[in-house]
């Protein structure tokens, strides 16, 4: 009954008549840990470039922490949120280029990587304005749920938890929601001549064919996050070139080809 279940949802990507839907291969469980291994040996040869990148994705949350503490105005964290998520597919295309340029055996330079968004322009901006609009939309939402709240109650552990538990639920579909939509999106349309429709729905696609050894992605990502927020940010300067990387090499190991790549 679940192979009949998942073969309906599989074939509701691939027949949507939305646009074409990419093959994809099946993974191991654990092939992420190759795509870091990868990712580190790139890290290793592109420092000078990765800590840039580093620097940058670094960078930007300390600044918009040290915004709203020295404001004292919390909704300036929209606003900077709303660039983030403009500037961020950009940087990402930059990490992605690097890797790409060494599976290539050429040698990647910061000039070509800052030029990777012009392959395919209006589609990646147009990636990052989708991504922006559904963040716009996550925050409305939460700004529902807290506006449920009661003023007249004290807020107590007792008193709040129904709606603590209501947000995160509702935010961890959104995170699942945007990790479909994204695993595979940005290097599809930064190597691949393919309209958004078709990048979204083949990394859909991917990642529903390939639910556990995405899970345990989706995961390495979330405690890499993690460990950037507890080392206020500091991490990243590392850990952000890394995942990156690491996305690239996954996207090579996922998505399928017409022909075979010379650099595999």
């Amino acid at each position: 009954m679940s192979q009949e279940i998942e073969q309906t949802a599989e074939n509701a990507i691939e027949k949507s008549g939305i646009a074409r839907v990419i093959p994809c291969k099946t993974l191991d469980k654990f092939a992420c840990f190759r795509w870091i291994a990868l990712a580190i040996n790139d890290f290793k040869q592109a420092k000078l470039i990765s800590f840039t990148y580093g620097f940058i994705f670094t960078i930007l949350p300390l600044s918009i922490y040290f915004l709203v503490y020295a404001t004292e105005w919390h909704l300036v964290i929209f606003p900077a949120m709303v660039c983030f998520m403009l500037i961020g597919p950009f940087l990402a295309a930059g990490l992605y280029d690097v890797a790409w340029q060494f599976e290539k055996q050429h040698k990647p330079s910061l000039r070509h990587s800052l030029k990777a968004m012009s392959r395919n322009a209006v589609n990646e901006w147009g990636f990052g304005l989708f991504l922006m609009i559904l963040m716009i939309f996550w925050l409305r939402v939460a700004s529902l749920i807290h506006a449920l709240y009661p003023e007249y109650l004290e807020f107590t552990f007792a008193n709040a938890w129904p709606f603590l538990a209501l947000g995160t639920i509702v935010g961890a579909g959104f995170t699942v929601l945007v990790f479909f939509i994204s695993a595979f999106t940005q290097p599809i349309l930064l190597e691949r001549k393919v309209d958004l429709a078709t990048a979204v729905l083949t990394s859909m696609n991917a990642v529903w064919r390939n639910k556990v050894p995405m899970f345990v992605w989706s995961c390495v990502i979330l405690f890499s996050v993690f460990l950037g927020f507890v080392t206020f940010f500091a991490a990243f300067l590392v850990i952000m070139p890394i995942l990156g990387y690491a996305s690239w090499h996954g996207y090579i190991a996922t998505i399928e080809t017409k022909r075979t790549r010379k650099f595999e």
